[in-house]
């Protein structure tokens, strides 16, 4: 089955159909979604390396098959208390484009719920109010039966400049932004 994009919000939708394909997921008691041309896979929850001087949100970074991938904590991205790692904590493994290149990156949720076909008819642009969120961080909501559903633009919440020190590059360490080269306190000027 082909698919085509969302002028709408940007995200996959089977092709003839009037349906929008994305992963929903659990942060708390609320539901969230991302377009699933996002999703590269998901990860069970395991052993995270913490890097010292990163955002409060970067809980780590782990080894995907010999490729270092730094690990958001969503519920913190969001303004919240860390996520508490329980039987269905996982991590979410996604691709954002920065600059026509792409990243990898690994976003911690609570549990995955399932791949979901939401009709367009059921999409509205994100709201002006009303949510904890920031509005650029939201595609669309989604009305479902079950309620209320975010999709979230992945672009916009993996984008700040302190998640700009992720990018590993060709070395090990990974900068801090907005401060200068740590300074050897016993050095003499010359």
């Amino acid at each position: 089955m082909s698919t085509q994009i969302n002028s709408q919000i940007g995200i996959a939708r089977p092709e003839g159909g009037d349906a929008t394909q994305c992963l929903s997921f659990q942060l708390g008691s609320e539901v969230f979604a991302v377009g699933i041309l996002n999703v590269r896979e998901i990860i069970e929850y395991g052993q995270l390396t913490a890097v010292p001087m990163m955002p409060a949100s970067v809980r780590g970074v782990i080894n995907l098959r010999g490729a270092v991938v730094p690990v958001v904590d969503l519920r913190r991205r969001f303004g919240g208390e860390s996520t508490q790692v329980e039987r269905r904590t996982c991590i979410v493994i996604v691709e954002v484009v920065r600059e026509a290149e792409v990243q990898v990156v690994g976003v911690l949720v609570d549990a995955v719920n399932e791949v979901l076909d939401i009709p367009d008819s059921r999409i509205e642009p994100p709201p002006s109010f009303g949510t904890r969120l920031r509005t650029d961080f939201i595609r669309g909501m989604a009305k479902m039966d079950q309620g209320f559903i975010l999709i979230l633009n992945l672009d916009r919440v993996l984008a700040l400049e302190e998640l700009e020190a992720l990018s590993v590059g060709g070395g090990t360490e990974m900068p801090v932004v907005g401060e200068s080269a740590p300074r050897d306190a016993d050095a003499v000027p010359a």
